[in-house]
């Protein structure tokens, strides 16, 4: 394609973003912040206003990528010791960030609340729990994470869990057990959006067996075209027809080109989940210096999965969820001020204004108001899900 052509895709994406407000599902700063050696979780030590050009995530490029909403994610690995605390801590330093740039961005705890961004011109700041390891076993944390802020949950990450099979390891509960068909329940009580990203297909089946609400995969490609246990397969896309959820295209490279996923899992010597290291590209450059350079995953791939992810589960049901980790990013993808180039090249692949605004933030925002609805009908129908995984007979 001519760079006049280009240009012009690329003017009338940012015309597009400008209008309506680009929502990224996932985001895992707040652990970057957390782990830097120089910064160990202070955000004014880390300094948002200034571009890291050794990371991916900053105030200048969030500006220049024209994000409008974002999912911070309040990770923590399985394996982390304090598990509760940790969760408390992460959500804590979202907030502090909140907090420290009230100019750029405005606490988010309802759909709503991206208009009232929009208005504002800040960036709508939501808070995401990514994995279920934070709540020990009990229900109750989730009221406490929902009343601190958060309005989504991962139910897990790279592990499986007691109650919640993850889809990068060995199957313990055969999906999801009734505990997990709890947590799922009261989620959808609190109005919090259950998040299947992680989660192994056939527990994915089953959470959308069980839930009253919407649904979403936040960071999840197709597994058809790079079949990585991340992604979601067919039958899961198609039945977020009905559900009214919608999986949000992530741009991993792992995920994204089956044959950087082959070379990944020869070079490790094994299939499924990456290790969550300190210095994601110093693994993969020591994994280069033994096996040679890496295929590298890039934009125009990452659009051949939206662009089959739109026609198996329909232009009502995808998104973007970027999973900006500080890790190796595609090519064409390198860091948040790159949005516009992504819904560039959509537009040379014929997606209607129309059908990048959906894609964009609309169709989030429809399913979390539904969520929303769900959760303060059932409020009035029944009260808080007690007990712990004790509790919940075994299936």
């Amino acid at each position: 394609m001519t760079s006049m052509r280009q240009d012009k895709a690329l003017a009338q994406a940012r015309a597009l973003l400008e209008r309506i407000p680009l929502l990224d599902g996932h985001n895992d700063l707040p652990w970057v912040i957390r782990i830097d050696r120089e910064a160990r979780g202070d955000i004014a030590a880390y300094d948002l206003r200034r571009e890291h050009q050794s990371g991916d995530t900053d105030i200048p490029r969030l500006r220049e990528g024209l994000v409008g909403a974002q999912f911070w994610a309040a990770f923590q690995p399985t394996s982390a010791p304090h598990p509760a605390r940790t969760a408390l801590e992460q959500i804590d330093l979202i907030r502090r960030m909140e907090d420290l740039y009230p100019d750029v961005f405005l606490p988010a705890r309802r759909a709503g609340d991206v208009a009232k961004a929009r208005r504002a011109k800040k960036i709508a700041s939501f808070i995401a729990v990514e994995g279920g390891v934070g709540l020990e076993n009990s229900l109750s944390p989730l009221r406490i994470w929902q009343a601190a802020g958060a309005r989504l949950m991962t139910l897990c990450h790279n592990e499986s869990l007691d109650w919640v099979d993850s889809a990068t390891d060995k199957p313990r509960v055969g999906g999801l057990n009734a505990f997990g068909c709890a947590v799922v329940g009261e989620l959808n009580r609190l109005g919090m959006v259950v998040d299947c990203a992680h989660v192994s297909h056939d527990g994915q089946r089953r959470v959308l067996d069980v839930t009253a609400a919407p649904i979403v995969l936040s960071h999840s490609n197709a597994f058809a075209l790079c079949d990585h246990p991340r992604n979601a397969p067919d039958d899961v896309l198609r039945r977020l027809k009905d559900n009214g959820g919608l999986v949000m295209a992530t741009f991993v490279p792992g995920f994204i080109s089956q044959k950087l996923r082959d070379w990944l899992a020869h070079s490790r010597g094994r299939t499924g989940a990456a290790p969550v290291v300190a210095d994601p590209k110093a693994a993969l450059a020591a994994l280069e210096t033994q096996h040679g350079p890496a295929p590298r995953a890039t934009l125009e791939e990452l659009a051949d999965h939206i662009v089959y992810l739109v026609a198996t589960a329909g232009i009502d049901h995808v998104g973007i969820g970027s999973d900006f980790f500080g890790g190796a990013q595609p090519l064409g993808l390198e860091h948040v001020g790159r949005f516009p180039h992504l819904f560039a090249e959509l537009i040379h692949r014929g997606f209607s204004d129309g059908a990048l605004a959906k894609i964009a933030s609309r169709n989030f925002l429809r399913a979390m108001r539904e969520v929303e609805r769900v959760g303060e009908r059932l409020r009035k129908e029944k009260g808080p899900a007690l007990g712990r995984l004790e509790d919940y007979p075994a299936t």
